[in-house]
């Protein structure tokens, strides 16, 4: 089974083309090409699929065999292996995930490769009890929740999947992976959250780490860096477009606010190319 090692400023996954592939049980193969030391290495694995809604379909699933709705970084890698691989000669594709379908601009180099894409993330959900959030509050937006014995101020969003936005003086020296797990887990969210920590640097920059559910700390989450764009806007700390800066590199996000769509632009990379025993 043919593969392809991509990544998204260090969000890296494990990419199968299946309109040439088949996978009978993603939910078991990701638990293999995820581990680091006995597999190839990745958060996570992403099929490409045929779509009879959109130009392509993705599937994207996380190291403990969970399906996600969504990924940021995994759907700009996929623009750029259709297009760099000749499945499509569009630089506007459409792909169809869990979370609906997004629309990409691909962004080629000086070699014809797609180098940066920008993503059309579509609208963000701010409702409670539709990102999910236990709670009768329409929007949970600056919220206490205890958590180890400290209290945190939470704003939850949804991108297609949920997260809790938490702003920390200091996030290079934040215990992400104590307080994560934690919020990840905690009863008011019925299907697990990411957990996002973030110091506000200005109003046009901002520094974040994340908990990914499913999966731990990544270098990168797409979908929650427009998640944190969002809140920052609600909550006053930040403008409608501004520099995410996660471990792995940089992230311009932009609320638009005469379609309130949220847009992604970030690159896109290859790192090699191989073949499973199964």
């Amino acid at each position: 089974m043919k593969f392809t090692k991509m990544h998204g400023i260090g969000n890296d996954y494990v990419y199968i083309n299946c309109f040439e592939e088949k996978v009978e049980k993603p939910e078991e193969l990701v638990k293999f090409v995820s581990d680091r030391h006995f597999g190839i290495g990745s958060d996570g694995l992403v099929l490409i699929l045929p779509s009879t809604r959109a130009d392509f379909r993705m599937r994207m699933f996380n190291p403990d065999g969970s399906e996600a709705q969504m990924c940021g970084n995994a759907i700009r890698c996929v623009g750029k292996y259709v297009y760099d691989n000749n499945m499509t000669n569009k630089k506007t594709v459409s792909i169809e995930t869990l979370a609906g379908i997004k629309v990409l601009e691909l962004i080629t180099g000086s070699d014809g490769k797609v180098a940066m894409v920008k993503v059309d993330m579509g609208e963000p959900i701010l409702k409670a009890h539709s990102i999910p959030v236990d709670s009768e509050l329409e929007l949970f937006v600056n919220q206490p929740l205890q958590v180890l014995g400290s209290e945190y101020r939470v704003t939850c969003v949804s991108m297609g999947n949920p997260h809790a936005v938490i702003y920390v003086d200091n996030v290079s020296a934040f215990p992400v992976d104590k307080v994560g797990p934690e919020i990840e887990k905690h009863p008011l969210f019925p299907e697990r959250i990411n957990a996002e920590f973030v110091e506000v640097i200005n109003s046009k920059r901002l520094k974040m780490r994340v908990w990914e559910r499913g999966t731990g700390e990544t270098m990168a989450c797409g979908t929650g860096a427009c998640a944190v764009l969002v809140a920052s806007s609600i909550t006053g700390v930040s403008e409608r477009k501004a520099i995410v800066e996660l471990l792995g590199g940089n992230l311009d996000i932009e609320w638009n606010e005469s379609n309130n769509h949220v847009y992604m632009t970030g690159p896109a990379t290859l790192v090699f190319t191989g073949e499973l025993y199964i």
